[in-house]
């Protein structure tokens, strides 16, 4: 069973409010799995609301282009939220924002498939020419990423605390976009 991607889906209608309420489910999971997405469990969809509602915002003013994989059941299984840099010495380099794919896909293959997936998408972006992202250490998600070809290139030790006496690193890594 593979996943369906979808670049720039429309919100409109049913299968707009299907979708963000896809979303919403996707991101309390992941987070309430333990996914290094923002927030840390326990968290319900409304919780998550204001920071997809942010996610929408951008998108509806051009500055973040979402990546969305469903499964075979037409349901959101995986996503990765593409934003572009409004820095003019930085423009051509992309973040790659609340990657995620949903705990009961885990081992599947679906994490690198995304990664592959939104690699291409930004292949046809104009001016494009790598992939940034950061990840919080201690997740082991830096191991995965460098699987899908990321190179680490900074770490801040630290930089991230998930609770009282517990920081984490926050690592940042670079996925350069050459030919496929």
């Amino acid at each position: 069973m593979t996943l369906t991607f979808t670049l720039d889906p429309t919100f409109q209608g049913e299968h707009g409010r299907a979708l963000r309420d896809g979303l919403l489910a996707l991101w309390a999971d992941v987070s309430n799995a333990g996914g290094a997405v923002g927030f840390v469990p326990p968290v319900t969809p409304e919780d998550i609301r204001p920071e997809l509602v942010k996610h929408l915002a951008a998108m509806a003013e051009g500055r973040t282009r979402l990546l969305v994989g469903h499964d075979a059941n037409g349901e959101v299984a995986a996503c990765a939220f593409l934003t572009a840099n409004t820095h003019r010495l930085m423009r051509h380099w992309i973040w790659a924002y609340t990657v995620m794919v949903h705990p009961r896909h885990q081992g599947k293959g679906y994490g690198r498939a995304l990664m592959a997936a939104a690699a291409d998408a930004a292949r046809g972006f104009d001016g494009i020419e790598a992939i940034r992202l950061t990840c919080r250490g201690g997740t082991g998600a830096d191991r995965f990423y460098e699987a899908c070809g990321y190179k680490e290139v900074g770490r801040v030790p630290g930089g991230i605390r998930v609770a009282d006496g517990d920081d984490r690193d926050d690592v940042f890594m670079l996925l350069p976009l050459g030919a496929a």
